[in-house]
Parts: structure tokens; C-alpha cells; sequence
């Protein structure tokens, strides 16, 4: 931890976080920190762990010991619902927007008054949900797409929407697991200049193995091997780390 630095100064604090998996130690007393307005990108080799961190952060996955503190709260006692409310928003890799519904019905169907039993019946496009779901779509250069099919969109236009159907939610942290995997040159550019658009009101904490996209948007880089921080520090540290090297970018 940096020095005089408690949990409570960052949005998020994983200390100590372990989980074993039939004795198989998936990450191992790991403890990183992210800060606000950061985006956070985690590197490694295949089985390094990073996916099974993105579980263990929105709940999908339990721990076996350690903490994860986001904006002072425990998340390692809470549901997986109860993550999301607190302000964590998870993209996983594969797209999942609702193909025979409209970017503008997959926004609105992920506003969050819509989110209960009861606010879905009684929910209502007013002037609000318009502008909002019109702010998000120009965010993520879908605007002119708003009453286009889900399915008729492209794979990286499916990643933007899906994106914009968390952002919709406000969360105070986005996970994303692989955003560009798939994608074309230019949509991975136009993907670089959404998430440094984002940040001005939340954290973004990306696994991502595109280098040269790593270098246009990390703040910071978290090198995990074997469950484990191997190294940390800005793309060029890590870059030039000859752990790294030999371990990851070596190969």
C-alpha cells in the first residue's frame, strides 16, 4: 500500500485476496489499488488469474480470504446485486445486448428505474430517460443508430452498446474483460477515446491482452502471473520490466 494511505482514500482496495480452487490457488494474497477517475489495466499470460479477480470484485466468485473495499465498503459480504447498486458495473467478454430490441430499447431497458419488477410496469420514457439514453449513445457513437436492430450492428458497435447499457447505470467502476478483442483498427481507436472520455465520473478497470491498446489508455498496469502481482507501474515500466519480458511479453 502506499504509505500513509488507508483503503478508504481509494475507490477500490483488494488487500490480501486469495481464492483456491480444490487446493489450486487462482490468486494468491493479492493487493492492488485503484484510484479515482483511473483506468486500471491488467496484463499477464493465459491462467494468470485476471479474469477470476473480475469475479471476485462484483461477486460472482467468493474468496477464500482478504478484502475488497470499494469506496469504503466490504464487498466480499455482499450479493452480487447488492455490488452493482453499490456502483460497480461488469462487461464480460462476449457481447450480450438484446439483438431483436433497438440500441435506443437496449438503453432503456438497462436505465436504472427500470431495473425492478415494479418500476418495469410502471416505467415511463419521459424527458429524462430521452436525454440520458440520447447522452450515452453520442458517448458511445451510437447516436445515429438508435433505432437500429442490435443485430444489424457490428461486433464492435455490440461492445460500444453494451458498454453504454452499463454506463447508463452510472456505476462509480466499469470492469471490462477483453473490450477490443475482435474488433477492427479504427473501432479499437474509437474504443481508447470512449474510455478516456469516461473517466471524468468513474474508475475503469480493464483485462485487456491488445498492447498497443493498453499503451493508449493505461494509467497504470498490473502485471498478474500465477495469481500474483508480478509487476506495476506505468506501460513503459512494465514494458521494460525483464520479469515481465521473460514471463509475458517475451512470448
Amino acid at each position: 500500500m502506499l504509505v500513509g494511505h488507508q483503503p478508504k482514500d481509494f475507490l477500490l482496495a483488494v488487500s490480501g485476496l486469495t481464492v483456491s480452487f480444490d487446493g489450486f490457488r487462482a490468486v494468491n494474497d493479492l493487493s492492488f489499488y485503484v484510484e479515482e477517475n483511473e483506468i486500471r489495466v491488467i496484463i499477464g499470460p493465459n491462467g494468470a488469474g485476471k479474469t477470476t479477480v473480475l469475479d471476485l470484485i462484483c461477486g460472482k466468485t467468493k474468496a477464500t480470504a482478504g478484502s475488497i473495499q470499494f469506496r469504503g465498503k466490504e464487498l466480499t459480504k455482499m450479493r452480487e446485486n447488492e455490488i452493482v447498486q453499490a456502483g460497480v458495473g461488469r462487461k464480460f467478454q462476449t457481447p450480450s445486448v438484446f439483438e431483436d430490441l433497438t440500441v435506443l430499447e437496449n438503453l432503456e431497458i438497462s436505465f436504472p428505474r427500470g431495473r425492478s419488477v415494479f418500476g418495469s410496469l410502471t416505467f415511463d420514457r419521459d424527458a429524462t430517460v430521452k436525454e440520458r439514453i440520447e447522452e450515452i449513445a453520442e458517448i458511445i457513437f451510437l447516436r445515429d443508430r438508435l433505432n437500429t436492430y442490435a443485430a444489424l450492428l457490428s461486433h464492435g458497435q455490440k461492445q460500444w452498446l453494451e458498454i453504454g447499457m452499463l454506463l447508463i447505470q452510472s456505476p462509480d467502476l466499469l470492469m471490462l474483460d477483453e473490450p477490443v478483442a475482435g474488433m477492427s483498427v479504427s473501432e479499437r481507436a474509437k474504443t481508447a477515446e470512449l474510455l478516456n472520455r469516461i473517466i471524468r465520473d468513474r474508475s475503469v478497470l480493464v483485462i485487456e491482452h491488445d498492447m498497443k491498446f493498453v499503451e493508449d489508455i493505461a494509467h497504470k498496469v498490473t502485471v498478474l502471473h500465477q495469481g500474483q502481482i508480478l509487476s506495476e507501474g506505468t506501460m513503459e515500466r512494465v514494458k521494460n520490466d525483464p520479469k515481465v519480458i521473460e514471463v509475458y511479453l517475451g512470448h
